[in-house]
């Protein structure tokens, strides 16, 4: 069967270096924890803007965290959908708190604009 359904596809943020700091977390962590987040990435790609906690929650304006917990620690995933069906991962980071902490979120806000800035579209 043909389609014309383009699938989304998964973009990791790079800096004007070159470098992926989301890539680099994910590569930091437990393979344990990495094989959980490799699967929670595919949920999000396939469910995209149907995710729904406890997967995904929105945090505010285009920015949006994927949750995992992995034994005793708690881990997010800070991204954003764009346009031509990409998923943009900006941040990854370790929770500690309750609330994710502002910090992380400008972070993540940071990033998207610097993205937008060079490669341009929404």
């Amino acid at each position: 069967m043909i389609t014309d359904e383009q699938e989304w596809s998964i973009v990791y943020y790079a800096n004007e270096r070159g470098e992926s700091p989301v890539r680099e977390f994910l590569e930091n962590l437990d393979l344990k924890t990495q094989a959980r987040f490799d699967w929670s990435i595919e949920q999000l790609r396939v469910r995209t803007i149907y995710a729904r906690e406890p997967l995904v929650r929105h945090l505010e304006g285009k920015i949006w965290e994927l949750r995992r917990e992995s034994s005793t620690n708690i881990y997010r995933l800070l991204y954003c959908f764009l346009s031509g069906k990409r998923i943009l991962f900006l941040h990854g980071f370790q929770k500690k708190t309750q609330k994710t902490p502002r910090r992380e979120i400008e972070i993540a806000q940071q990033r998207l604009n610097s993205f937008i800035e060079r490669e341009g579209g929404e």
